[in-house]
């Protein structure tokens, strides 16, 4: 994970998301935090339930049920084999199958908590045009089709058991020209910002490296840009995508307006597999950086005071709070912040003032862009890692008894001796405002989101998760979609959108398709 935010992108119909690793990365001080949403949570992961050959409508909601061990429907019995061996050879990349060499690696996400769901058949796509022979296979085939990026998903949604798993990670070419990045859906995070840093320019994404662009832009799209430029789907300038009756669109605000609006925020696996995005790109400055620590003590003063920022700080100035289970069952209190202009003074004084005390510890420094990538995703790798994550979305500031019950949910965690962090991320900014074309991204008034993570995933981890939930209830719009969680209803992942993305689903996926428990 990054030390930014430890988070992870969803992936699925199209790929990935954006933000830390699924959040297992290390921040600048050696803590490793997160988030997710809900208000019934519950961290098991989903369960393989078995669709009917006949599928539900499309409006038809996702059940609240939990979800167990296995991450996605299976697919129904079929009448005949498919016909292996012709649908390979038609393929420009490769076909694995069970009994395939290298076919154990070719379905791993990043969270090795999903290695022992095993797909029918993973397709390692080349070219658009494999993704387009993928969905008509399944089809013809009643085998169910989820899509992969970079493998991020927090519920393990771009694997299945029993059916195709759709890898675009091959699909990762990337053209600039003009200001405007052209990139295959697999492309990798720290890949997109080394290509781009050639030419002296940037996109606002999330931090940790392996995650696919794809699932990050899908989803939203959050990082230290986020307000002063947006979310990285607020960049997209169109999008090539294959829907479920494997027709290639070219969707823009222009063209397929609908369908451009609904993928800027949706999430992966749920309206087709985007292929390609075309991405209106920012400078690559550098960037001032600071890191503010303050003991337990003044815990409810940092979170007073960093609300405050986060809705009166100037839109040049970043910074997420880090609320850390430590092992010897006391917290760590932290802002990593960040300033576009380069100097982060300003915002570091600033935030002190609405604390109302001076960190115990400071560090400011300044950045170059590549710099910057390589310091908040802890190199230009990940490793895999396994984590229990999950998110909240606030709509305002919390009142002093919701701040001392988060406060609460981190410390009984850490003195139960489970690893656990509440991670806020701060919008507003540029990230309050709809981009040109509109978008499906629900929370452009909320104040911040809210991860909870935990790098273990046993029973104290979902405890900790389902406390984190409580404290902030009253305060919750519902979650952010790329910190997919199993145990709440979908419809929570998108707010006043709802029911124009079941609109758009009936559109383009009337015979729902794309279907499984996280999915419109």
């Amino acid at each position: 994970m990054s030390l930014l935010d430890r988070r992870s992108v969803l992936i699925a119909g199209a790929a990935v998301t954006l933000a830390g690793c699924g959040n297992a990365k290390k921040d600048a001080g050696g803590t490793t935090p997160s988030q997710t949403p809900s208000s019934t949570p519950t961290t098991a992961p989903p369960t393989s339930t078995t669709p009917s050959t006949s599928t539900p409508p499309p409006s038809t909601v996702v059940p609240t049920t939990t979800p167990s061990s296995t991450p996605s429907t299976s697919a129904p019995t079929l009448t005949a084999a498919p016909n292996w061996n012709t649908f390979a050879r038609s393929l420009k990349g490769r076909l694995y199958l069970p009994a395939s060499s290298g076919y154990a690696a070719s379905h791993q996400l990043f969270n090795p908590r999903w290695d022992s769901v095993r797909p029918t058949a993973v397709v390692k796509t080349a070219a658009p045009s494999d993704v387009q022979k993928a969905i008509l296979f399944a089809r013809a085939n009643k085998l169910v089709l989820v899509p992969k990026s970079g493998g991020h998903s927090y519920v393990g949604a771009s694997t299945i058991a029993n059916g195709m798993q759709l890898d675009v990670g091959g699909l990762k070419s990337m053209s600039y020209s003009n200001g405007v990045l052209t990139v295959g859906a697999g492309a990798r995070l720290y890949d997109v910002h080394a290509f781009l840093d050639r030419y002296g320019r940037s996109l606002p994404t999330g931090t940790c490296p392996t995650v696919g662009v794809a699932g990050l832009t899908l989803g939203g799209g959050m990082g230290i840009h986020t307000r002063t430029y947006g979310l990285t789907c607020d960049r997209v300038v169109s999008m090539g995508v294959i829907t479920a009756d494997g027709k290639a669109h070219t969707v823009s605000a222009s063209s397929e307006p609908d369908l451009f609006w609904a993928l800027r925020g949706s999430g992966g696996g749920n309206l087709g597999v985007v292929t390609s995005f075309q991405f209106s790109t920012i400078p690559a400055t550098k960037l001032g950086f600071f890191r503010l620590t303050w003991p337990e003590s003044q815990a409810a003063a940092v979170v007073r005071g960093w609300q405050k920022f986060a809705q009166t700080a100037p839109a040049t100035s970043w910074g997420n709070l880090h609320i850390d289970a430590k092992s010897n069952g006391t917290l760590s209190i932290h802002v990593l912040g960040v300033s576009t202009t380069g100097n982060a003074n300003a915002a570091a004084a600033q935030l002190e003032s609405f604390v109302g005390a001076k960190a115990s510890a400071r560090t400011i420094s300044v950045k170059s862009h590549l710099e910057a990538v390589k310091y908040l995703g802890g190199g230009t790798t990940s490793p895999r890692q396994g984590f229990l994550a999950g998110s909240d979305v606030l709509k305002g500031p919390m009142d002093a008894a919701a701040i001392s019950a988060l406060l609460g949910a981190v410390k009984a965690a850490a003195r139960a001796g489970t690893p656990a962090s509440a991670i806020l991320d701060p919008l507003g900014g540029q990230a309050a405002k709809q981009p040109a074309g509109g978008s499906s991204w629900a929370w452009r008034s909320a104040l911040c989101t809210v991860q909870w993570y935990s790098s273990s995933q046993n029973s104290g981890a979902r405890t900790f998760i389902a406390n984190g939930h409580r404290a902030v209830r009253a305060y919750s719009a519902g979650g952010y979609v790329n910190y997919l969680e199993t145990g709440r209803a979908v419809s929570t992942y998108y707010g006043a959108s709802w029911a124009r993305l079941r609109s758009a689903k009936a559109k383009y996926d009337p015979a729902n398709f794309f279907h499984g428990p996280f999915a419109i």
